[in-house]
Order: structure tokens, then C-alpha cells, then sequence
């Protein structure tokens, strides 16, 4: 997230082969020096663990919870997230979505189909686990029931990072990737800052057969009534359940249940349920907000690293997750300060250009749908070039960046609504 071995050496880690939380080394089995620790197996940082360890590196994933675990999340794969999976990843599809039913604050319906999928759909417990699992057999250790507390930067003689747990233990590093969401306390280590914090509320509907049938391959997006907001349903046709949730901006909580409890009754589904009720935070960076501190990296949601419009981050945890894990073994091997200093700032620069361009584009266009969300409704549902967009950006063959950038039209609609 302890004398020390050459880091070429990765020792046997027990259990691997075992599913998460089932056969974790002893204290004994983590003493030394790791050259990497990761701090949250969430997907951010079983990438990164996975990217470190398959390097050859000694590596440590830390995580308070066991695997598997319920998150929050509508669990949409889209195309980017597919092509930063593992070699030879099974993706846990519960269902895969062809078709997308747009309406807006619950009126002018309009069903839009695509001959090729869209994304697909997974309950992230099972999502996660395979993650984990993954960077596993890379052979990461995982240790579970590990509530980080502290991290201390040691330097002198050592040139490791100390993070510290609630039960007394502490894992020493010669780096540390923090993927320990939202809520992060390495996060707070590094001094990320956020610019926009969104409330996201969701409901796991089991429902007849019959039922997921009619919703089997279509998702719906439901433009709605606050600034910036949108309720969205995905199937889990596999399992017979609904994922319902709407999101908004932080600060209107009583607005935005009455909104999820209206979507859900709008859709004739009031009667079902939900097995799960609950809630969270998305919070997205501020774009002068730091990715590192020494040698400490952040990714995925602890670094604020997720799409401002969809607020999308399952494809920002893994491909963040993955750089984090690659340029903390580079910052691990630096011998001096400014060695660290260096590799940091390019792991920096590598966000920054990826996804650091796809974020303020989204940014522009949620400006823009807070203003004028009905143009956008209008845009999907009547020009058959904004629907191509749409689908091929979900698909991964394009980016909202790229087509602000490429098509006149997209930018005069984002320019318009601005207004």
C-alpha cells in the first residue's frame, strides 16, 4: 500500500491460489522490505498491484474488507475498462447492452439500438474479486482487515514510506499507491483536492424472471429534475435484479432521494423490494491537485480520477491503477530524491495527458448539461450523429475529448448550452 530482499526475489505467497481472505500469509510472512505497497483492492488497486507484480516485484495489497464485497455502483464496463483488464481477464457479464432508452425527467422516451454492444454489465463483488484474483497470481499478497491510518516517509538511510494500520501493524515500502477511495487517507497524505463532489444513491431491485427479461440488454438514462443529475437503470439479467441509482451534486440529499423515489416509481417498480439501499460520494479533482507526494502515488478514486459528466470511474480506476503500479516500481528502484522526484512527475504528466485531457472535456459538458440537459435529450434521440457519438464512446473507439475536438457540431451544441 519490511533486512530487505534483492527486488528481483518475490517471495511464495500462500494462499494464492485460494480465494481472497481465505489464506493470507502471517505476520511472520510479511516482515522486510516490500518494493511496493498498495493501500485498497478496489480496481484501482488490484491494477496496480497486478501491474507492479507482474514485473517481478515484491508487492503487498492491502484492504480493510474481504473479498467478495457489495459496492456501490451501477457496474457498467464500457470500452476503455475492457481493453485495461488483465491478459486473459473473464469478465463476469451479467448482461450486455445493445440498446439505450433515453428520457427526459420522465417524458419524450426514445429507444436507440445498436447492432454491436455497447458495454457490458457486472455486480462489482465479482467484479473486484477476479481483479484481485488476477493480481494474485501475478503474486501480490493480499492481506484483508487492514485499516490504514498513517503513512510516514522515511528518508536518511531508509528511502521508504512506513504505512501504519489501526491494529498496530505497519508494512514498509520503497513505494506506496494509494487506491483506497473517495474517502482516502492517502489521499489527504498527498493533499488532493476536489473541485466537484456528487451524491450517488442506488437501489438493487430483485425482480421476476420476466421482469429482467423485458429490460435484458437495455439500460435507461433518464435525464433529471436538479442541476447536472440523471437516474440510469442497469440490468443484472443473470442474477434477476435491477440496478437503479440517480446521482447530483452534493448538497440537496433530500431532493435527490425524493428524485430516486420517483424514477423508481415512474418505472413501475415500486412494488419490488430492494435488497440493497445505499449510498455515496463521488468526488472528482481539482485540476491543479497532486498525484504524488515523494514516494507515494494516488489513483483511481483516491486521487479524484473519474469522468465529471457521467462520473463514470470504473475505466479511470483501472487505467490510473495500472500506471500507478508500473511508475511506482520506477519510483521504488530511484536512488535518490531527485530520482523519486522525477519518476513521480512523470507519472503525473502520463495521467495528466491521458486522462487529464478526457476530464476537462467532460467538465465542459457537464456545464453544459446543467444548463440546457433538454438540447442534449434532443441531440441523442433526433441526430443520428450525437447517437454514433454516444455509442462510440462507450464502445471505446473515441473519447468526449475527441469528439469536442473533431466534430464542429459537438462543440457548437456544448457552446449553445453553455449559454
Amino acid at each position: 500500500m519490511p533486512e530487505t530482499p534483492e527486488t528481483s526475489e518475490v517471495p511464495e505467497a500462500p494462499g494464492t491460489s485460494e480465494a481472497p481472505g481465505t489464506s493470507e500469509p502471517q505476520p511472520d510472512g510479511l516482515a522486510g522490505v516490500w518494493d511496493v505497497v498498495v493501500v485498497g483492492a478496489g480496481p484501482a488497486g488490484a491494477s496496480a498491484a497486478h501491474a507492479a507484480a507482474v514485473q517481478g516485484r515484491r508487492v503487498l495489497l492491502l484492504d480493510k474488507a474481504e473479498h467478495p464485497r457489495y459496492k456501490t455502483c451501477g457496474g457498467g464496463i464500457i470500452g476503455p475498462s475492457r481493453d485495461s483488464l488483465p491478459p486473459d481477464f473473464r469478465l463476469p457479464l451479467q448482461d450486455r447492452v445493445h440498446a439505450v432508452t433515453f428520457a427526459y425527467r420522465g417524458r419524450y422516451t426514445r429507444t436507440q439500438r445498436s447492432k454491436r454492444m455497447l458495454f457490458g454489465l457486472v455486480n462489482r463483488d465479482e467484479f473486484d474479486l477476479r481483479l484481485v484474483q488476477a493480481a494474485k497470481q501475478a503474486r501480490a499478497v493480499l492481506v484483508t482487515g487492514v485499516t490504514v491510518t498513517g503513512v510516514e516517509q522515511r528518508g536518511g538511510e531508509h528511502r521508504t514510506v512506513l504505512v501504519t494500520a489501526a491494529d498496530g501493524r505497519s508494512f514498509e515500502a520503497r513505494a506506496v499507491v494509494g487506491a483506497d477511495g473517495s474517502a482516502s487517507r492517502i489521499g489527504r497524505h498527498v493533499g488532493v483536492t476536489f473541485d466537484q463532489i456528487d451524491l450517488g444513491l442506488e437501489a438493487e431491485i430483485p425482480v421476476p424472471p420476466q421482469v429482467a427479461a423485458d429490460w435484458a440488454g437495455r439500460i435507461h438514462l433518464d435525464w433529471g429534475p436538479l442541476p447536472g443529475s440523471y437516474g440510469w437503470v442497469f440490468p443484472k439479467t443473470e442474477s434477476s435484479s435491477l440496478t437503479v441509482g440517480v446521482i447530483s451534486a452534493r448538497g440537496d440529499g433530500e431532493r435527490t432521494k425524493q428524485y430516486l423515489a420517483d424514477y423508481i416509481r415512474r418505472l413501475g417498480l415500486s412494488g419490488f423490494t430492494p435488497s440493497v439501499e445505499s449510498g455515496h460520494l463521488t468526488r472528482c479533482r481539482a485540476e491543479d491537485s497532486p498525484l504524488s507526494r515523494g514516494r507515494v502515488l494516488v489513483a483511481g478514486d483516491a486521487a479524484g480520477l473519474l469522468e465529471p459528466w457521467t462520473r463514470e470511474g470504473i475505466s479511470y480506476a483501472l487505467r490510473s491503477g495500472r500506471l500507478a503500479g508500473e511508475w511506482a516500481v520506477k519510483v521504488a528502484e530511484a536512488g535518490n530524491a531527485a530520482e523519486v522526484r522525477r519518476e513521480a512527475l512523470n507519472y503525473a504528466f502520463a495521467i495528466k495527458a491521458g486522462l487529464g485531457v478526457e476530464m476537462r472535456a467532460g467538465k465542459q459538458l457537464l456545464g453544459a448539461f446543467e444548463r440546457r440537459p433538454y438540447l442534449f435529450h434532443a441531440a441523442v434521440c433526433l441526430v443520428p450523429a450525437a447517437w454514433r457519438a454516444f455509442a462510440r464512446t462507450t464502445q471505446g473507439h473515441t473519447t468526449f475529448a475527441e469528439v469536442l475536438r473533431q466534430y464542429r457540431a459537438a462543440r457548437r451544441l456544448a457552446a449553445v448550452a453553455s449559454r
